[in-house]
């Protein structure tokens, strides 16, 4: 019981972030491409119609999330992770650039606020900004269970691991007593090189599967049952505190060390479950330019950081603007709030 802890992978695993966040003007470093993530996809003539009308942008499209940079200025930018979005629609949108056209529409929700973004592809006759976008989202919608933890799932049948695209079974430990009731359940480990999973060997629907994407640490500590094996998992998915048992004490450490082993692997190499195929495409003008070097300063601007998302706010009762009044506390005449929004709500959130 003496063994040291492995948490997030011994610390190569970084906060993955990229699919769960909406970002706003962020500075350059923040725009690159993490570990795992793959650029699938960019369109180098789009359009932010809704917060930067009549700006011309690129759109990348990567496995986790949507950035948009402005040719005028990269600090205009946005990023817009999978996970935040709600729907993704072609409607007509008025664009500076195009006229009255179809766009994309993106509603999303980010720290309990709505926004949308409109993108508008400047290329005429092309569809490839709707069907790229719409594929990868729905790849990434249905692969929740490479990066999401799931209790009581249909992921065992007739006692065999229900196996996801590329997953390889690197064991399969029988006699592991998961600690979670006052008895302990008697059940079978799969492990494998995305996830581990667990399920009682009398009901199959009693189980849980645990990404490594999701494992914050595992330890060998003492307990009411003796030592045992302990998984904690990551805040974002609940932070769950998963004991189990086996015996001998000299098989649940190699079972420890090989779930420590197999995390490490992962964390320098995760894969997020999104499978894609690109079609052949003629480069990009981005391909084609050699790079800009940005000056290693960063720019405080904390003013304008407001504007930056004020614009892409989802209020579809609003069809016009508001008459203005004065309000006494800012000293100026704003524009007349909803009857559910007050000036105090709207100054926290920045």
């Amino acid at each position: 019981v003496g063994l040291p802890d492995v948490a997030a992978g011994g610390g190569v695993m970084d906060y993955v972030w990229q699919d769960r966040e909406i970002k706003f003007d962020s500075p350059p470093n923040t725009l690159e491409l993490r570990r795992g993530e793959v650029r699938i996809d960019s369109l180098n003539s789009v359009e932010d119609t809704k917060g930067n009308n009549g700006d011309r942008g690129e759109l990348i499209v990567t496995n986790l999330r949507l950035i948009w940079l402005c040719h005028k200025s990269k600090k205009t930018n946005l990023s817009i992770g999978y996970n935040c979005v709600i729907s993704i629609n072609i409607r007509t949108t008025d664009s500076r650039l195009k006229g009255k056209t179809q766009a994309l529409f993106v509603l999303t929700k980010f720290n309990g606020s709505r926004f949308e973004f409109v993108f508008t592809n400047l290329v005429k006759n092309s569809p490839r900004l709707f069907t790229t976008v719409q594929a990868v989202f729905r790849a990434y919608d249905t692969s929740k269970l490479y990066r999401d933890l799931k209790l009581r799932g249909a992921i065992i049948k007739e006692k065999q691991l229900v196996m996801l695209p590329k997953e390889q079974t690197y064991n399969k430990v029988n006699g592991v007593w998961n600690l979670s009731a006052d008895q302990g359940n008697l059940g079978t480990f799969f492990i494998t090189n995305i996830r581990l999973v667990w399920h009682a060997n009398l009901a199959e629907n009693f189980n849980v599967s645990i990404p490594y994407l999701q494992l914050k640490s595992v330890k060998i500590r003492e307990s009411k049952f003796g030592a045992a094996l302990v998984l904690e998992t990551t805040p974002r998915c609940g932070g769950y505190i998963l004991g189990f048992r086996l015996d001998p004490a000299e098989r649940m450490q190699e079972v420890f060390k090989e779930i420590s082993s197999l995390h490490q692997v992962y964390s320098m190499n995760p894969m997020f479950g999104i499978d894609f195929s690109v079609e052949e495409k003629p480069p990009s003008l981005h391909e084609l330019k050699v790079p800009r070097k940005m000056d290693d300063v960063e720019i405080v601007d904390e003013e304008d950081a407001g504007d930056a998302f004020a614009a892409y706010y989802a209020d579809e009762s609003k069809t016009g603007d508001r008459e203005p009044v004065f309000h006494e506390g800012l000293g100026l005449c704003i524009e007349q709030l909803r009857d559910d929004y007050s000036v105090d709500q709207l100054w926290s959130v920045l």
